[in-house]
């Protein structure tokens, strides 16, 4: 009987990094192929055959559609292949919350989609990466991981997609899970969920689209004003994202240019820049067509609106429910 069958879509970041001393703290991301890599990683005994293809290699700052757009291809070439029982998608930790949460909401999840970063380079003291690696194939290889989207495995831990964000700048523990902490705990020997899996079919929420339309995201802050706010509309912008203080909160100038704004047919999602928390809906939500963000950080709410707006909604109530998670 032939073995499980993991394709691994490598993009580069800290994981793939080289700082050249095993004490420096400045590094190259994405610096080791994806043969290089499975080269170091094949005396390990993770199980199951591993077969890997480049899509980038590069500091995940760097990533936007373009490199979206190959890799969502490749990963839903993957999924099709019938012997492929899982993908493991390799990627620098500072965007990885982002990349994760669009392929979850673009790809089906009859089979496991798992993210994996690295906080330390490869030549590091510590390096995390090769564990973290390790414990990616172990959720990959597990056939209950199906049904719960992409999933995000750093630090011994299992988050989902639409949870997972990153909180700290240094260190292995840097991420977590919000409103659901985490979804399972991973080591290479053992995998324990919490809950059962929450998606049914093979249909994804959203298709791939065709170029991503223009949303910002304005940063609120003391002394934020309605000439801050204009100054990031531009005539293409189809939507923009409040990262709001507290719950999603804005100086009334504000309020009112955003007001004018979706009366202009530009869709307003209000989010928090707070770590935590959700943004509900208020009175003054009804009144101007605003839609809350729930429990999505600004850069999630971003993806999601570019998705929406992609596939045609307008409706503030439609997309509410989009963010609402129905």
């Amino acid at each position: 009987m032939s073995q499980p069958h993991i394709r691994i879509l490598a993009t580069g970041g800290t994981i793939a990094g080289i700082a050249g001393s095993a004490i420096r703290h400045d590094y190259r991301a994405g610096e080791i192929g994806i043969d290089e890599y499975l080269e170091k990683v094949g005396g390990l005994g993770l199980g199951g055959e591993l077969s890997g293809t480049q899509i980038a290699n590069i500091d995940s700052a760097n990533i936007g559609p373009a490199v979206w757009n190959t890799l969502h291809d490749a990963a839903q070439a993957a999924l099709a292949e019938t012997d492929c029982c899982g993908v493991i998608v390799t990627h620098g930790t500072d965007t990885l919350e982002e990349t994760a949460f669009l392929l979850d909401q673009t790809l089906p999840a009859h089979k496991p989609v798992v993210v994996v970063g690295a906080m330390r380079p490869a030549d590091a003291v510590g390096y995390d990466g090769l564990r973290n690696f390790a414990n990616a194939v172990r959720v990959a290889n597990d056939p209950d991981a199906a049904g719960r989207g992409v999933l995000v495995v750093m630090g011994d831990r299992v988050f989902a997609a639409r949870d997972v964000y990153k909180v700290r700048t240094r260190g292995t523990e840097a991420f977590r899970g919000f409103p659901r902490e985490s979804v399972g705990l991973v080591t290479p020997a053992s995998l324990e969920w919490f809950g059962a899996p929450w998606r049914r079919g093979n249909e994804a929420a959203f298709g791939w689209p065709s170029a991503f339309p223009e949303v910002p995201i304005a940063y609120i802050h003391a002394g934020f004003d309605a000439g801050d706010l204009r100054r990031q509309v531009a005539e293409t912008t189809r939507g923009i994202v409040i990262a709001g203080v507290g719950e999603g909160n804005m100086p009334d100038l504000v309020r009112e240019e955003l007001a004018v704004l979706a009366a202009r047919g530009i869709c307003v999602v209000r989010a928090s820049r707070a770590d935590e928390g959700f943004v509900d809906r208020e009175p003054d939500d009804d009144v101007h067509g605003f839609v809350a963000g729930r429990a999505l950080n600004p850069q999630k709410a971003r993806i999601l609106l570019q998705l929406l707006l992609a596939s045609g909604a307008s409706d503030p109530a439609v997309i509410q429910r989009a963010f609402d998670g129905g």
